[in-house]
């Protein structure tokens, strides 16, 4: 068959999709303003890069865009297959000898999972070269890394992180909305119930209506693919049962510290044969593929942030409850981990820090445009000896550091949110 007959297959598909979702989560994030740039957009596996793409696209078509301007392919469809640098290419040729007018007219191009074509960048770079067309790409997080991006496009494109819901987007799937002037204790309790919820199933979209076995089985299930496809085969690994438990742990310490020594100790008391240079490597691989994220202590000093431990976060509090039960009550590292997610969603360097009496404040956040501000966050107000302790923490590291902050209670971050 040749690409114009594929063509317009894929592109009636396309034309239907459209009229069948009706019913999407307008998600906050956003493309950066940026008309010379290609667009890629990044995450893991099941956290909605499609769906906002699509987000996209609706909001083009609502500007006027003409249908037939918008060109969408997904290359995860098998019947592609073989998939070639040059089947890329005569697919994109195909598009304009279908709509030759669109020679004449800005395109809008979408390239959906591109990182399954090999060289594929030469093609997109041809096509940014050559044509009006604003591109936008998708790819699995640890097969289209922003390092990679970054050299492959030479500077030409800008990357957006999709992140599985928000506590506000899981709000907005469920169909809920809240009054956040009227925060009276009916609307109180209402939401606490509802976090409690979030805390508990997370954001990855497709398992925030999935009764509790069949949310655990696909979250465990999201896990093993991305440890298989994105991981294992990506850079060979050889023992993946190692960087399997290595997952397990670092999602397991989600808003606690981790260290390699400690880990690499644990693995040589079980019997395990592995050097610490591959463990530091797995880990990078682990952040890679955006299922944990370390973050460093905040020092002048290069020598104390090399030695100190790093903290680590989850990439979403549902993944962490589906992987062990000992977080069945402690909600504190949870909430604690939501707050970090919110921090990344918003651009945002992270660091923890440690007083000079070696208290700990949570967050040390600078956003985008230069803003720095401490967060410290606490589940139980009520716990006069957790919270005097937690304050304390919090004082000193404003006078030691001069950095404004706040202390983060759940009632504080539902009335008012994460403000930066």
């Amino acid at each position: 068959m040749d690409e114009i007959k594929i063509l317009r297959i894929l592109l009636g598909e396309f034309y239907d999709k459209l009229t069948s979702l009706t019913d999407m989560v307008v998600r906050d994030a956003k493309f950066a303003e940026a008309a010379n740039k290609i667009k890629v957009v990044i995450g893991m596996r099941r956290a909605g890069k499609t769906y906002f793409l699509y987000q996209h696209i609706f909001k083009l078509l609502a500007a006027g865009v003409d249908r037939s301007s918008i060109l969408y392919i997904n290359f995860e469809d098998d019947r592609l297959l073989p998939l070639t640098q040059q089947k890329l290419g005569k697919l994109i040729d195909a598009f304009y000898t279908l709509f030759p007018e669109n020679h004449e007219r800005k395109c809008y191009i979408f390239l959906d999972e591109i990182h399954v074509i090999e060289d594929w960048q030469l093609v997109v770079r041809r096509l940014h070269n050559t044509k009006n067309a604003e591109i936008f790409l998708t790819g699995s997080s640890a097969k289209l890394l922003s390092k990679e991006i970054a050299t492959s496009l030479r500077g030409r494109s800008l990357a957006t992180e999709i992140w599985p819901y928000s506590f506000h987007e899981f709000l907005r799937a469920k169909k809920i909305a809240v009054d956040s002037i009227l925060f009276d204790k009916k609307t109180q309790d209402k939401l606490q119930k509802l976090f409690l919820e979030y805390l508990s199933v997370g954001g990855f979209p497709e398992v925030t209506s999935y009764t509790s076995d069949v949310r655990l089985q696909t979250l465990q299930e999201y896990l093993d693919v991305v440890i298989y496809r994105d991981i294992v085969e990506r850079y060979a690994i050889k023992s993946p049962s190692i960087i399997k438990y290595m997952i397990s742990t670092m999602v397991y310490t989600s808003g606690k510290p981790f260290t390699i020594n400690k880990f690499y100790n644990d693995l040589k008391s079980q019997g395990y044969q592995i050097g610490k240079d591959a463990l530091y490597e797995y880990a990078g691989f682990i952040e890679d593929a955006y299922l944990a994220f370390s973050v460093p202590i905040y020092d002048k000093s290069i020598r104390k942030v090399q030695t100190n431990p790093k903290k680590i976060y989850a990439i979403d509090p549902g993944l962490v409850r589906a992987l062990t039960l000992d977080h069945e009550n402690d909600f504190g590292s949870l909430f604690e981990t939501v707050v970090y997610l919110d921090l990344r969603r918003r651009g945002c360097t992270i660091n923890y820090y440690l007083t000079d009496s070696r208290y700990e404040v949570d967050f040390v956040a600078q956003s985008p445009e230069g803003h720095k501000k401490l967060f410290q966050v606490v589940w139980k107000q009520e716990d006069l000896t957790t919270f005097e302790r937690e304050e304390r923490a919090f004082k000193e590291g404003i006078q030691e550091l001069k950095i404004d902050g706040e202390i983060l209670s759940v009632e504080s971050y539902l009335r008012n949110g994460l403000v930066i």
